[in-house]
């Protein structure tokens, strides 16, 4: 295939994509969405639950950083394989295979849990406590693959013109597992400590897997016929996002959200813990991501425009103004509005990426090409993480609350405990609004405008010539 080529699931002889009607095929994705919904409610509320588990007994930013870091290095280091074998195997069986690994993690550490005691979970000097996290991030990690295979049957199931639509509604969907999960982990932190929450993260994951079992994709005939090879095709992944012209561009400004992720990841939850009980900062946060679903839903109905590269670089400009003031004062309603408002440009800013994959790449290559994807843009959130979980819990924190510190910040951030978290953020907020800028002046922001129009247009070409538009 040539870049102008479109990714339709038709260009592939292992998809039968008129196997049945375009209605039939929306159901059944329809219904993978809800599964990995729940899969991926299942995953998050088990994370989630350990950092606030260790937040609150620790008290170490440090910590919560590593761990929130450690996933997202993690999901780095093993998406390529992931890719590899999205493209090697049925998506179903992919899915599957993903969801009963997850659970035996999650049986892992729940005998873990049950056998040592928590005061040598929680020494951090101690190897149990990094093993207990390990099983969980890992069993979490795994379950991404499914993520990864999701965006293929997009491909495999949905009408080209309504690709956009359809990863809005997965945005969405992840806006509502962040709502359900960031309350049930708070409560069960709160209200049922770490033990039980284990158990529910066991009991949710073996009613997705069920529930899993019983899903059908018969457009997909056979196995993909790949040119992926071994189980880390690196080389071939690379090949793949080359071959597009401005892929690699795509990728490198779809990061740029990820590196103020990173910092959100590591002080988001020290800061809302600071303001809020754990049990009332489950619920705050569920308010939050709310915009989460606003977001995801605006997208279902009005798609990205003509060029979603133009607007995934608007929502990261937009990502650093809300990052920069969110904090400018220790209030909770601004804290919560802008979380809120960061929930709803987050799904635009990944629909955007999936479609203009979705659109270029053929789709026997397309499970390495999001597996790179991940993996890049996955890197760049503990790098942030790993750097600044020492940094502010060191220098930044303290400065910020000496005597000397709190009155150099206060014209600028107010007062409050929780100044030197604030200042990060707003120095994280505007190096974000400066990048995706410079962004939108470089030669290779004109050339993947211009082979998305492309590969739009001939894709509209081959539709009107095929016999079903006749």
């Amino acid at each position: 295939m040539t870049e102008q080529e479109p990714a339709t699931a038709g260009s592939t002889g292992n998809v039968n994509p008129s196997e049945r009607t375009p209605a039939e095929r929306t159901r059944t994705f329809t219904g993978i969405l809800v599964n990995t919904a729940m899969a991926n409610i299942t995953t998050s509320y088990l994370w989630f639950a350990l950092t606030f588990w260790v937040y609150l007994e620790t008290r170490n930013v440090i910590a919560t950083g590593v761990i929130g870091g450690a996933y997202m290095l993690l999901i780095a280091l093993s998406s390529i394989s992931f890719g590899t074998f999205v493209d090697r195997y049925r998506k179903l069986a992919v899915m599957r295979f993903a969801a009963g690994f997850t659970l035996v993690m999650f049986v892992l550490s729940g005998v873990m849990f049950l056998l040592t005691p928590e005061q040598a979970l929680l020494d951090l000097s101690q190897p149990w406590f990094w093993i207990f996290t390990l099983i969980i991030l890992v069993g979490a990690v795994v379950e991404n693959m499914r993520n990864i295979a999701l965006s293929t049957t997009v491909t495999i199931l949905i009408e080209p013109d309504k690709r956009a639509n359809a990863n809005g509604l997965v945005g969405m969907v992840q806006g509502l597992m962040f709502i359900v999960t960031s309350v049930l982990s708070g409560l069960s932190v709160g209200l049922l400590g770490m033990g039980w929450t284990v158990v529910v993260a066991l009991v949710l994951t073996a009613l997705a897997f069920a529930h899993l079992l019983t899903l059908r994709l018969p457009e997909e005939v056979r196995a993909a016929t790949s040119d992926a090879q071994g189980g880390f095709d690196l080389r071939g992944s690379w090949a793949a996002v080359m071959a597009i012209s401005g892929l690699f561009a795509l990728i490198i400004f779809s990061t740029f959200n990820n590196f103020i992720g990173g910092v959100y990841m590591a002080l988001m939850d020290p800061y809302g813990l600071e303001m809020f009980p754990v049990e009332i900062w489950g619920t705050v946060f569920a308010v939050g991501a709310t915009g989460f679903i606003l977001g995801g839903a605006l997208i279902g109905k009005f798609g990205l425009g003509s060029n979603p590269l133009r607007t995934l670089l608007i929502a990261v400009a937009v990502m650093g103004v809300v990052g920069a003031v969110f904090t400018v004062r220790e209030w909770a309603w601004l804290y919560i509005a802008g979380i809120w408002l960061y929930m709803a440009l987050v799904p635009v800013v990944e629909a955007a990426e999936q479609t203009v994959i979705q659109k270029v790449v053929p789709l026997p290559r397309q499970g390495r090409v999001f597996g790179f994807a991940m993996a890049f843009e996955s890197a760049a959130a503990p790098i942030t993480a790993f750097l600044i979980a020492p940094i502010a819990q060191f220098w930044i924190i303290p400065y910020a609350r000496s005597a000397e510190g709190a009155a150099q910040l206060q014209p600028l951030l107010g007062e409050g405990t929780s100044r030197g978290i604030a200042l990060v953020f707003l120095v994280a907020g505007l190096i974000m609004i400066a990048v995706a800028l410079l962004a939108f002046l470089t030669p290779v922001y004109r050339r993947v405008t211009a082979s998305y129009a492309q590969a739009a247009e001939a894709e509209r070409s081959e539709n009107a010539d095929s016999p079903s538009s006749r």
